[in-house]
Order: structure tokens, then sequence, then C-alpha cells
């Protein structure tokens, strides 16, 4: 259960009113960065009060952790969804490359706001941010290692929170190449400048990618 950071007054508005200020502050924060953005221009922009806005957060700090928290659910549900399948260990490792890209090309802003995170100088924002997000793919991951391991998929001494890791930093650069503009750059130096006007569908070689990852961490 992630933490609420947002007054009880939010969860009584319209839920089209509560995804309209949340998909605002995400944008604003994606492209001004948590210290340059203005949360006087988000509730305009959202078509609130600033009065109201704070009857929702009590800081700025609150309503950024709160868009970011918007997208940690998203990925948390994607994530057991794709768990919970009866594809095997292979198979659920593609499904999670396809759902990052999907969600990257749908929300983009959402993404550029993880990326921008690791830029900013507050570091006990980022450590609160990153506990939250990292335990909920970090859980899921480890899990999914572990059960490959039982079933021996994967060799019997392998380390499950180091494979686990890997694959995270993996993942991260799949959604932050169809988001974020220097790794667009790198993505089509790779894969060709055609990349985004396709699909964006392209062979994951994930089977010899995880089996490197199982052959180091053993």
């Amino acid at each position: 259960m992630l933490h609420k950071y947002h007054k009880e007054t939010f969860d009584r508005i319209p839920e089209e009113k509560r995804n309209h200020i949340i998909d605002t502050a995400i944008r604003e924060f994606a492209n001004k960065g948590f210290n340059n953005a203005n949360i006087n221009i988000i509730a305009q922009k959202a078509g609130v009060s600033v009065g109201s806005l704070y009857k929702y957060f009590d800081t700025k700090e609150n309503l950024f952790l709160t868009a970011v928290h918007y997208g940690v659910a998203q990925l948390e549900e994607a994530i057991n969804e794709i768990s919970d399948t009866g594809l095997d260990f292979f198979e659920k490792i593609e499904a999670l490359f396809r759902e990052v890209q999907r969600h990257a090309r749908r929300h983009p802003d959402l993404h550029r706001l993880y990326n921008e995170m690791t830029s900013e100088g507050n570091s006990e924002l980022v450590r609160v941010i990153s506990n939250n997000m990292e335990s909920v793919s970090a859980v899921a991951y480890s899990h999914m290692i572990r059960m490959a391991r039982e079933e021996g998929v994967v060799a019997k001494d392998t380390d499950e929170r180091a494979f686990a890791w890997c694959l995270d930093n993996l993942l991260l650069s799949m959604q932050f190449s169809f988001s974020c503009d220097y790794y667009k750059e790198r993505l089509k130096i790779y894969l060709g400048d055609d990349i985004f006007q396709s699909d964006g569908k392209c062979s994951f070689p994930t089977g010899l990618t995880l089996r490197i990852f199982d052959y180091l961490f053993t």
C-alpha cells in the first residue's frame, strides 16, 4: 500500500477532476522540474484556485509525490497482472518490456517526470520517491526470478536481487527511450530513425540477455 500524500478532501472530488489535476501536475513537473515548477501555474492550468489546491495538498512536495504515486500505482497494477499470468519466465519478461514501451508511449510526461527526478537536488524527496517506486518493482522482479530459480529455469545459486536490479535497469532504459529526448536519439542510433514511425516493436533478446545475467550473478 502506497503512502497517501494528499488530504481526504482530494478523494471527495469527482474522479475526472482529480485526474485532470494530477495530469496537469505531472506535465508541469516533467517539463519544469520540481524546483522550477510553480504551484500557481499548476492551479491555473488545472482550472482550480490556488486555495483549492492547498485544500487537497499541504505542500508542493505532497502534490509532486501524489503525481508520482499515480504512476507507481499504474506500474504496480501492470506488473502484478503480468506476474499472475500463466506465462513462463521469459514470456513474462518480454511482456514487461512490451508493457513498459506501451505505457511510455501513451504517457510520456509521466516517464519524463521519472527521469527528471534523478536530477533533483532534494535528496530527501528523491529518497522517499525511490523507496516507494523501487520497492514495487524490486519485490515483483525478485519474486519472478525466485520462482524461476525454483523451477530450474535459472541457476539454483542465482543472486535474485542483483538479477532483479539489472532487469529493472533494462526496463528503465526502455521507458526513457520512448519518452525522453536524449534516450530517443540514442534509440534511433541503434534501431534506426524510423523506429518511432513504426509501432516500435523489435525482437527483444530476453532469453539470451537474462541468461547472461544468470551467468554473471551466480
